[in-house]
């Protein structure tokens, strides 16, 4: 599992938008977003720039990873 601060997300639109587009990378289980926290967890295995890409691509900005992959 690991966590990613996203600046910009502001509502459930923003969430769903950025759910879809983690979701749909090769490895990723589940997409979770904490909209209070601005915070994305990742369950699942992915590349880290693939993640921040599909971020991106949704419209927003990964800011900084929050942890390490799981072992």
């Amino acid at each position: 599992m690991e966590r990613y601060r996203v600046s910009g997300m502001t509502c459930g639109h923003c969430a769903l938008a950025v759910t879809r587009e983690v979701e749909s990378l090769k490895g990723v289980e589940r997409a979770v977003i904490d909209l209070s926290r601005g915070e994305l967890t990742v369950e699942g295995r992915a590349d880290e720039d693939a993640i921040r890409g599909a971020v991106t691509k949704a419209g927003y900005t990964v800011e900084e990873r929050l942890s390490q992959p799981a072992a």
